[in-house]
């Protein structure tokens, strides 16, 4: 969720959100704008629908407006909300990240994402921390997580903050010197955590989360809890003085040199084993103590088939789904003009004439976790910086929030609708290709109810 792709930066709010609804309807215009919808291809059968052949030049974004968040296929989750967010009606965020996990023998569901502060109308530069909200199911009713127990008398639901820095003890470190709030005279306040993600593994509650541009050093963290899902949380030992993997040059001009890390980092686990995974195609496995993980330098890549030239690629996921893995990354669609006149959107590197459009989840598939993968395919259309997750009943979904940043929810007429937890039911074309889309509307010779 970085404020700028390679040094450009990107557009505020145009307005403050509210009203949200408690379900999203793709807007008339969209639905003009975008190309006439086709059946799945041959091959769907009565049980799983089938691929759509993809745009002839690798990199083209498919726009059809079945694989848009609809009214049909998606809602807004009804969080609880805070006094903060009580003026717009819904809680503001980026980032949406939902999971759902069996502790105890029963469902738990969980959400949390990137949130802002009273009197700010984006996260930054500054923002307080990370929030976490419980469910029984999908619907609802859905909580803040319970906190008070751990620091009465504060904001209930917030698991972690920069402000939590009185709560370190020798040997026990909740917010690093690095992660710490500062001053400058540009910016006044700095320093914000964004694109949170929760983990239950071995029995054990795991946020691994970033540091945005206005901290003093931006890149991945993990915090272990020493309690429930509540906390409260700690630092691992790898993080105790800079974010995962090396620095490196990235990020907008006002990052200082040797502050820039590998952002949006994940966590994937399968068995007893687990990795990191972060933008820029790495992954890194973790340490038996997920105190930090084995390779700190040089961190492998994934094996997949880039985009030529490859653009900037963030919010990278990984998601195991009957035997395929699919690695998600969230792109800019970009619209501009081709020599013939006629409109292109890609996932084009950022150049002039180019303007960004939809915040895309384009997804790729493997037989192995590091791969190879196939060539990518656009999974979502606006889902951009999403997590894929299966629900008790084992249907894949995926989230999304609508960027506000720039593009098409930015305009002032739709920003009301952004930033919001969104979650969109998906479909499995079947095993050949193994791939996962938002779902589509159902054709009678193959699509499914």
């Amino acid at each position: 969720m970085t404020d700028a792709e390679y040094g450009l930066h990107r557009r505020s709010l145009l307005a403050g959100a509210a009203g949200v609804g408690a379900a999203f309807a793709l807007p008339a215009s969209a639905a003009q704008a975008a190309p006439p919808t086709a059946p799945p291809a041959a091959g769907a059968s009565r049980r799983t629908p089938g691929n759509w052949p993809d745009p002839e030049t690798y990199g083209v974004a498919d726009t059809r407006v079945d694989l848009w968040p609809r009214e049909d296929n998606s809602f807004v989750l009804p969080l609880e909300l805070r006094p903060r967010d009580e003026e717009r009606g819904a809680v503001w965020m980026r980032d949406t990240y939902v999971n759902c996990f069996v502790v105890d023998g029963r469902p738990l569901y969980v959400a949390t994402g990137t949130t802002r502060v009273p009197g700010l109308d984006v996260a930054a530069p500054w923002n307080d921390g990370i929030f976490v909200w419980l469910a029984p199911s999908l619907k609802g009713p859905w909580r803040l997580a319970d906190t008070t127990g751990i620091r009465p008398g504060a904001e209930r639901g917030k698991v972690w903050s920069p402000e939590f820095v009185g709560e370190n003890r020798p040997g026990r470190t909740v917010v690093a010197p690095w992660q710490e709030y500062w001053h400058d005279e540009r910016f006044g306040k700095r320093g914000q955590a964004w694109a949170p993600e929760l983990h239950y593994f071995r029995g054990t509650w795991y946020i691994v989360a970033c540091m945005g541009d206005h901290s003093r050093k931006v890149g991945s963290f993990m915090l272990v809890s020493e309690g429930g899902v509540e906390g409260p949380y700690r630092l691992v030992g790898g993080n105790l003085d800079k974010p995962f993997g090396d620095s490196f040059i990235g990020g907008p001009a006002f990052i200082e040199p040797g502050a820039y890390h590998h952002i949006d980092g994940g966590l994937f686990t399968e068995g007893d084993d687990a990795w990191l995974v972060l933008h820029n195609d790495l992954y890194a496995r973790f340490r038996d103590d997920m105190e930090d993980i084995v390779t700190t330098t040089d961190l492998p890549r994934f094996r997949q088939t880039p985009y030529s030239p490859e653009p900037y690629l963030e919010g990278a996921y990984v998601f195991k789904y009957r035997g395929k893995y699919h690695l998600v990354h969230s792109v800019w669609d970009r619209t501009s003009v081709n020599a013939d006149g006629t409109v292109r959107q890609a996932y084009d590197v950022a150049a002039t004439g180019r303007v960004q459009y939809q915040y895309d989840a384009v997804v790729a598939v493997a037989d192995r976790f590091e791969g190879p993968y196939a060539k990518r395919y656009t999974a979502g259309v606006g889902a951009g910086h999403n997590n894929f997750f299966v629900d008790h009943r084992g249907d894949p979904w995926s989230t999304y929030f609508l960027n506000p940043a720039a593009g098409y929810w930015s305009h002032a007429s739709r920003v009301a609708e952004a930033a919001v937890p969104g979650v969109v039911r998906l479909e499995w074309t079947g095993p050949s290709d193994g791939r996962l889309y938002v779902k589509r509307r159902p054709w009678g010779h193959g699509g499914r109810d």
